[in-house]
């Protein structure tokens, strides 16, 4: 008996809020390690350091793309983050206008210190769920991502 649309409609809003808790649960969890770290750091931060430490010269706009925050938002993370001497921008050699974001020693310091903990948090959030299983989950929801690419209109149901 094929599914009716309002419950996968429904099975997909509970797939969502289930990971909005848990990514919830997971920056508490950072944040409170974090700051036995260091307490002027904020998991946003970290998230940015995260993310150069694996797309390294990346732009703003990359960056705000990929942690789902707005360009006013990312400007004063990354002003931020250049303060401290943790992230520097380098004007690109073909558009000097665009600035490419580089991690410091002291930022790949930190990433060293604090990505081994926040993967630690992630093996327990796994549990004892094999690694098809995560890998499936990861699919399913990036073609969701990709299905509300498509969607034009903001009444757009189908």
């Amino acid at each position: 008996m094929p599914v009716k649309q309002n419950n996968i409609s429904e099975l997909a809003l509970e797939l969502g809020l289930a990971m909005s808790e848990m990514k919830s649960r997971l920056r508490q969890k950072i944040q409170a390690t974090i700051n036995e770290y260091d307490p002027d750091l904020s998991f946003e931060l970290i998230e940015i350091l995260g993310l150069l430490s694996r797309n390294s010269g990346i732009n703003q706009q990359e960056i705000g793309n990929k942690v789902s925050k707005d360009k006013s938002s990312i400007t004063y993370l990354i002003n931020s983050l250049v303060k401290r001497n943790l992230v520097e921008r380098i004007a690109d050699k073909n558009d000097r206008r665009n600035k490419q974001i580089f991690l410091t020693p002291k930022g790949k310091q930190i990433v060293e210190t604090v990505y081994p903990w926040a993967l630690g948090l992630y093996k327990k959030a796994v549990g004892n769920i094999d690694e098809e299983e995560i890998s499936k989950a990861l699919l399913l929801v990036k073609k969701m991502t990709a299905n509300l690419e498509k969607t034009g209109s903001k009444y757009d149901t189908l």
